[in-house]
């Protein structure tokens, strides 16, 4: 029984690795924020991120299947080393702001919910401690099997209570119908932010280069070659889907609740405060237990982004027991604590660093363009022109919303 139960896992892993790393606090921040602000508005967003990350998870995980490389190698053999450093470096920095970010918020509103059990509530940094702590552990721990469960165990408790969540603070289904149609919302600019930032972090945290780059280690993990294209293809449709369905769950129930009371979201502290007189403690609860399960589970990979990444850059055993894998991911681990420490604004952090990882997007884009129509990489697999015609489109729109995080963070540093 065991062993069927780790086979049928190792089965789902890279959509549960997926789901894991894209519906962190990242995604929970962003949405929430634009539900709040701008009501169902802005679901299109979330369709055009869930398609855009659905094919690039397949075009990616093609070129694997096809080549037996993963990104990073074919980036180092086939361009050029410094392009496979770039994103070393471009998506540690992205990963530290958003570990930062993750625990801010977790410890956050752990403590503001804390208040309804201990006078005064537990201090922030205490929670902060305690999930670092954990996290740590289940990686000390060191045991592949041991990891893949928690992680199952963490995503499925996220998934559910977010989509419980949605059937109790669901909007009014003529406001999502609406929120399909692409839109900008014409509103006045929210203390200078306005709409774009909020459309850039939304995009950042689902179509997320790591995603790809981590995902094709896990394809050519699993052993996967063109015979399992189908397999492949049938994973990513699952993990895209709960994508959309949980991150348009988290955008609807501050849509029905906060923005419907017309209240913003500035704290993620705040959700606690307000949802609880709009929908009850229950509810709060389940949010908040979404929160935290959501929090942990992008830890897991965001901690070890690093030290994946230079294995698979160097082509060398992915050992996390050795001694300078453990103390990387203790030092980006202990980055969890500077938000609670030094009161710094976690919804900020988080936002920003969605926004810097829309950023990374075009270069992930333009690489795989370039390296699926080599014919001596890809053969007869090499990119169709309605494939060529579809990335040009995502570069196209990457560009975009690069613009508009760029745009939104200079609005922020001038106000």
């Amino acid at each position: 029984m065991p062993n069927r139960l780790t086979k049928t896992l190792a089965l789902f892993l890279p959509g549960i690795f997926l789901l894991g790393f894209n519906i962190g606090t990242g995604s929970v921040t962003a949405m929430a924020k634009a539900g709040a602000t701008y009501g169902m508005s802005l679901l299109w967003t979330i369709v055009a991120s869930c398609l855009a990350t659905y094919f690039m998870i397949n075009v990616y995980g093609r070129l694997t299947l096809v080549t037996g490389e993963t990104a990073l190698q074919a980036f180092r053999r086939h361009i050029h080393p410094v392009v496979g450093l770039f994103f070393i470096v471009a998506l540690t920095a992205g990963v530290s702001g958003s570990v930062m970010g993750v625990m801010g918020i977790v410890a956050e509103v752990s403590s503001e919910w804390s208040k309804a059990v201990v006078d005064g509530g537990i201090a922030p940094v205490w929670f902060a401690g305690f999930f670092v702590a954990l996290v740590y552990f289940i990686f000390w721990n060191g045991k592949t099997q041991f990891f893949e469960r928690s992680l199952a165990v963490i995503v499925a408790v996220m998934s559910a209570c977010f989509i419980l969540n949605f059937f109790i603070l669901m909007p009014p289904p003529v406001d999502i119908l609406k929120g399909l149609v692409p839109s900008l919302p014409e509103v006045t600019l929210d203390d200078g932010r306005g709409p774009f930032l909020v459309i850039a972090s939304m995009v950042g945290t689902t179509v997320f280069s790591g995603l790809f780059i981590i995902r094709t280690t896990l394809v050519k993990e699993a052993g996967w070659t063109l015979a399992d294209s189908r397999k492949q293809r049938n994973d990513a449709i699952a993990a895209v889907a709960m994508m959309f369905v949980i991150s348009g769950s988290i955008m609807a129930a501050a849509a029905g609740t906060l923005h419907a009371e017309g209240l913003g979201l500035e704290k993620a502290s705040q959700m606690i405060g307000l949802l609880e007189p709009l929908a009850g403690s229950l509810a709060t609860t389940i949010f908040v237990v979404g929160i935290v399960a959501a929090g942990v589970s992008s830890q897991f990979p965001n901690v070890l982004m690093l030290p994946w990444l230079l294995c698979d850059y160097n082509q060398s055993q992915r050992d996390m027991t050795l001694p300078r894998y453990r103390v990387m991911v203790l030092v980006i681990s202990l980055l969890g604590l500077v938000v609670p420490i030094f009161e710094a604004r976690p919804v900020f952090v988080m936002i920003v660093s969605q926004a810097f990882n829309a950023v990374i997007l075009p270069v992930t884009v333009a690489c795989i363009l370039y390296l699926g129509n080599r014919r001596d990489l890809m053969g007869e697999h090499r990119h169709t022109a309605i494939t060529n015609a579809l990335l040009t489109a995502i570069l196209l729109f990457s560009l975009v919303t690069t613009s508009m995080g760029i745009r939104g963070v200079w609005q922020i540093i001038t106000s």
